[in-house]
């Protein structure tokens, strides 16, 4: 217990787990902790006058039960014994090998193999190189993946939902108040860890150095990191946690990246959630997103590489036009894509194998599992060998087969070895001559034993005599009470049981000293062979982490030209003029996920003479599918994808600005309207003459006056001072007036048609505009009440009677300006009220009424208005 206390002593902040023979121990509070979240039956250790709480699992269950306490935020601390328990003289050598956290996992049991699990850094923000600017570095250890970035202030919540990090490392705070003194935390995901390191962590000097001991280079030039600001100390705090958690196993993270903005179209943080690009705004889930659409990839690091494109898009017309060639050389070859397929198929995940080599915990089926991968890539190298684009032609030559390891895997490990290592039957016979050696008196004992048996039956007379084993007591001879009477003399007795009695020989004892230890040995010597194979096969894991980059990002592309194969999608033509032309598109989740087929429409914007869209019609008949169907596509062009079309013509995007929908941050203490307010003026303040803005009933949270001037103004800023390729949702036919007097605007609208009393959408954008929005008949589909549909349709008969309009004419009005409009009453929707009920209203105390006469008084003034009197 002292040991145990000495290492919760280090660790205060973990739940350690106590490595007790074959099982994991917790103790005190560390084991009512365990017994809560895991469901285990706590138990007690000295039992007295003070027992101490005690908890534990299985050794060889532990990756499931770590999972589910990292599910909870539970950070784990690993003490493993580090000595054969024979060898020791009094306590077993233990030590803590491993921290465990959300941002450090690597074991594929827990982790999702589509999906990369990134720890993230925080730092900057004020003074020093970058001043005004933040430091963001992530890695996802699994992979080795580690990049930085130095990112303005106010981008950093966009860069965070970028990346997505399950676990953020922060400074620690000057005051008491803790994480929300850090601007970061508000842009965190859901359920991201959050890990306060010290401040001196974060510093450039200090994290240089770590960074370039690490990497063992002078400088950080060669990999392009040198001129990097705060996002050195983040990078270096990042490195400072591994080495503490991983205890220096990071041989697998050969270089930092760093991520250039500039080079990608930039999404914010309210468009990746409007488009639902990786999961839906409701439940968070694949499925309806595009990923799920366009995600065909046959291995795990493949789908990870995926998502990264999606988020991600290119800016630069040459790379785009890169993986277009390639795209269109798969889809023109269905023997071409059916072979590449079979063949990742038969791949595992390259690069979470090498880590867990690397990291020195792979198992013997790892290793297994690697060779297999890489016995496949001869085979994609001759699926490639008559490829004509230059991606497909340089990924064929950056596949390696990296014989040295597939070979030396191959002779060392047997093909089907057991799960545990302990267990033995791992390295194959030829291999070492002393294994096999050791492996051949084991197995001649265990013979010697099977003809001693039976030589023992026949010499004792004895049929039901029998030679066993067990680990206690090691080979015996057992004989039945009933043969009690013909057991030899030099038979000595070593256990009585109930109904026979055991026995030992010294010559079965020799034997048994020789075939337990020949399989000791034999286990033990199978142990360091292994570890001396994966050491060796570790120190490829450059070349080894080089093929599964170029694996996946073949398997993104054969994915892509699968989609758009089967999907009859067509390539793009990418420009640099800020046109955006496409020929009946098609909204790429609905047209798949939809029974019905799916109707396509088109968008022609040359950003010149039309870059603004004005879109009016009624609820539910299309308006947003078809605005947020058109940057769908423009994204999708832009990371190299073919898109649902007939054709297209996309001029190259740096953003994309969405604004839709509606929603409150009451955790903010933000509304509905203030959101839709924060959101559109992130868009105004922040898009160029290069961007495409969506927007989608900007005002609606509001008056409609409010609405309506708000969104007028809003349009126009947009035409006159950004120049951005814009399409305009909106419910304020009002606003169809902007084409009369702003030469960039034309109207759209979608079509609808009115037949016996009911009403067809056609969902189909047509030219012009409309001015109804059936929004009663949309009640009635929605299943409202008839009387108040009834209700809802005299009312608005009523309403269109008296308003109000505003002049549509543009002769009287300056370029721009809306003509005043006449004062407005609000009009009556009921019977005007008879003079004597008018007279008591007016009469009224409202300030002295009690809730309770307030209702009298209401249920008298009905009754008159009734006519039953008092």
């Amino acid at each position: 217990m002292r040991q145990y206390m000495a290492f919760k002593t280090k660790h205060p902040d973990a739940l350690l787990l106590f490595r007790m023979g074959d099982f994991y121990e917790m103790f005190f509070d560390d084991a009512k902790l365990a017994a809560r979240v895991l469901g285990l039956a706590p138990t007690t250790r000295d039992k007295g006058t003070n027992p101490v709480p005690m908890a534990g699992f299985p050794h060889h269950a532990a990756e499931g039960y770590i999972k589910r306490l990292i599910d909870v935020g539970v950070r784990v601390a690993v003490c493993d014994q580090v000595q054969d328990a024979r060898e020791a003289k009094g306590l077993v050598e233990r030590d803590v090998t491993r921290i465990i956290t959300a941002g450090t996992l690597t074991e594929d049991d827990i982790l999702d193999e589509r999906a990369n699990n990134f720890l993230a850094a925080v730092a900057g923000g004020v003074g020093g190189p970058g001043a005004g600017a933040f430091g963001l570095a992530w890695v996802d250890l699994s992979t080795g993946k580690f990049e930085a970035e130095d990112v303005p202030a106010e981008a950093l919540g966009d860069s965070l939902r970028r990346v997505a990090p399950v676990e953020c490392l922060l400074p620690e705070a000057d005051g008491a108040d803790g994480a929300e003194e850090h601007p970061a935390v508000g842009f965190l995901p859901e359920g991201c860890a959050v890990s306060r390191r010290p401040a001196w962590e974060f510093g450039r000097g200090d994290a240089h150095r770590r960074l370039t001991g690490h990497f063992g280079t002078a400088t950080l030039d060669g990999f392009g990191c040198e001129g990097l600001g705060p996002a050195i100390g983040a990078a270096g705090a990042v490195l400072a946690y591994l080495e503490e958690t991983q205890k220096g196993r990071l041989g697998h993270i050969r270089r930092i990246e760093p991520f250039t903005a500039g080079r990608y179209l930039a999404l914010d943080r309210t468009t990746l959630r409007s488009l639902e690009l990786v999961e839906t705004m409701r439940g968070a889930e694949r499925r309806g997103t595009l990923l799920g659409v366009l995600d065909h990839t046959q291995t795990p690091p493949g789908a990870r590489l995926l998502r990264r494109w999606i988020l991600t898009p290119l800016r630069e017309v040459g790379a785009i036009e890169e993986r277009l060639d390639a795209a269109e050389e798969l889809v023109g070859g269905r023997h071409l894509r059916e072979g590449l397929a079979e063949r990742l198929r038969r791949i595992y995940d390259i690069e979470r194998l090498t880590t867990r080599i690397a990291c020195a915990r792979a198992s013997a089926r790892d290793l297994v599992a690697l060779r297999t991968s890489l016995d496949q890539v001869p085979e994609l190298q001759g699926e490639l060998r008559e490829v004509r684009c230059a991606l497909l032609a340089g990924l064929k030559g950056r596949l390696d087969s990296v014989p040295e390891a597939a070979g030396l895997i191959a002779s060392a490990i047997r093909a089907d070895p057991p799960a545990v290592l302990a267990e033995g039957g791992i390295i194959r016979d030829g291999f070492r001559p002393e294994l096999d050696e050791l492996r051949k008196t084991a197995r001649d004992g265990k013979s010697w034993i099977a003809s001693f048996e039976a030589e023992e039956v026949q010499r004792a007379g004895i049929p039901s005599l029998k030679v066993g084993f067990n680990r206690v007591f090691g080979y015996y001879i057992e004989v039945t009470n009933t043969h009690r009477d013909k057991v030899p003399e030099h038979y000595i007795r070593k256990q009585t049981l109930k109904n026979a009695e055991r026995y030992i020989t010294p010559e079965l004892k020799e034997w048994e000293s020789r075939v337990l230890s020949a399989g000791e040995r034999a286990n033990e010597l199978e142990l360091e062979i292994f570890h001396e194979v994966r050491e060796q096969v570790a120190g490829h894991a450059a070349r080894l982490q080089a093929t599964a980059q170029a694996v996946a990002e073949l398997d993104v592309l054969l994915s892509l030209a699968t989609v758009a194969a089967e999907g009859g999608y067509v390539r793009p033509r990418i420009t640099e003029a800020a046109q955006l032309i496409i020929e009946d598109g098609r909204h790429p989740v609905l047209d798949e996920v939809m029974d019905e087929p799916f109707v396509p429409n088109s968008v022609a914007m040359d950003g010149r003479e039309v870059k603004l869209l004005v879109v009016t019609g009624p609820n539910m008949a299309g308006k947003s599918v078809y605005i947020r169907q058109t940057a769908l596509l423009v994204l999708m062009a832009q990371m190299g994808s073919f898109i649902p079309a007939k054709a297209a013509t996309v001029g190259i995007v740096d953003r994309i600005f969405t604004r839709v929908g509606s929603s409150d941050e009451q955790a903010r203490g933000q509304s509905t309207f203030m959101v839709e307010m924060v959101e559109v003026a992130n868009i105004l303040n922040c898009a160029t003459d290069r961007s495409l803005i969506i927007l989608d009933e900007v005002g609606r949270g509001t008056s409609t006056f409010d609405g309506v001037s708000i969104a007028w103004a809003t349009a126009e800023h947009i035409h006159e001072r950004i120049g951005a390729r814009t399409l305009f949702a909106t419910h304020y036919h009002e606003l169809a007036q902007l084409a009369e007097t702003l030469g960039g605007v034309r109207n759209l609208n979608v079509a609808v048609r009115e037949w016996q009393g009911e009403v067809i959408f056609l969902h189909r954008i047509v030219p012009g505009h409309t001015d109804q929005s059936y929004g009663i008949h949309v009640a009635k589909l929605a299943g409202v009440p008839r009387e108040v549909v009834q209700r809802a349709s005299g009312i608005l008969a009523h309403l269109e009677e008296h308003a109000v309009r505003p002049d549509a004419g543009a002769e009287s009005q300056g370029k721009g300006q809306a003509k005043p409009r006449p004062k407005q009453v609000q009009m009556s929707l009921f019977q005007p009220l008879d003079a004597e009920v008018r007279e008591e209203f007016l009469k009224l105390d409202v300030d002295a009424l009690t809730p309770i006469e307030a209702l009298q008084r209401l249920v008298e003034i009905k009754r008159k208005l009734e006519g039953g009197g008092k």
